[in-house]
């Protein structure tokens, strides 16, 4: 069965001069407009499609994908604002994604990048936003192991640092003394549970902890290195912002990375820079 808001995988029923009828079993036939067909189609092929209501509160089906689906959080920005209905997101479709005013946990305003949930309203199978997005977050105790990599999306910063969800889910702090610079609402990271507290809430990390984040670090400089003809431009000395924007990590796991490499004669520091060294070409007193 097909399900409004997600991708499905429908076949064509039949042509017409709108564009294609789908089988969308208990939805019926779904219109694919005809800007969306592609130019190869063939009959009886199945499609990828997106189905959502149209201006007129018809089924119908894209080729286009949107920037979340329902059920899914991800950063909108704000196109603009109805005084009587809400604000419109921009989210990759040619309709765009209403945020009812009862919806929101705060005013937005046009231009403003939000963290955003996407949902089904029960009562007109319209596809609608919300950024009261504490309702949509699991209440079930957080099942992560501590240094278990986990997909993160800021949504607000505080005091004491940045809360993200976590894999879609549930919710985690990333400390502020631990980040190398301040982070952007709706920045997609990857990052690492750091610890689940009795209490049920979660810390994270933007660096795997100990051993466990030096061992892949290496394999991707040793990577960078032979992409870049042996040589980058990269050391002790480097800024973090630099480092972070290279590798997605610290500069102090990066730095620890360097130093177990030069042990294992794999690198020599070249200041600036570092070179990729064969056996052969290490010396003591590079």
């Amino acid at each position: 069965m097909a399900t409004i808001g997600q991708r499905n995988t429908l076949s064509i029923v039949r042509a017409s001069a709108p564009g294609l009828y789908l089988d969308a079993g208990e939805l019926g036939e779904v219109l694919l407009p005809g800007r969306y067909v592609p130019h190869d189609v063939a009959p009886k092929q199945l499609l990828d499609v997106f189905i959502y209501l149209d201006s007129e509160d018809r089924l119908v089906a894209t080729t286009e994908m949107p920037r979340a689906m329902v059920g899914e959080f991800a950063e909108f920005r704000v196109i603009s604002v109805n005084p009587r209905i809400g604000a419109f997101l921009d989210w990759g479709l040619s309709k765009d994604l209403l945020l009812p005013f009862r919806e929101q946990d705060a005013p937005v305003r046009v231009g403003q990048k939000i963290v955003a949930y996407v949902m089904l309203d029960e009562k007109t199978n319209r596809i609608v936003a919300t950024t009261r997005l504490h309702r949509h977050l699991s209440r079930q105790p957080a099942n992560y192991r501590n240094g278990q990599p986990v997909n993160l999306i800021v949504i607000d910063r505080t005091p004491l640092g940045y809360n993200a969800i976590v894999e879609n889910s549930h919710r985690g702090l990333l400390y502020h003394d631990q980040l190398p610079a301040p982070l952007d609402i709706g920045q997609k990271l990857q990052g690492f549970v750091r610890a689940i507290r009795p209490d049920g809430k979660m810390d994270l990390s933007l660096n795997a902890s100990g051993y466990k984040r030096v061992v892949p670090l290496k394999q991707l400089i040793l990577d960078a290195l032979e992409k870049n003809g042996g040589k980058l431009p990269l050391d002790d000395d480097s800024s973090p912002e630099t480092i972070r924007a290279k590798f997605g990590v610290s500069k102090k796991a990066f730095k620890q990375a360097l130093g177990a490499l030069y042990k294992e004669r794999r690198i020599a520091f070249r200041n600036p820079g570092i070179e990729a060294l064969a056996p052969a070409d290490w010396s003591p007193g590079e």
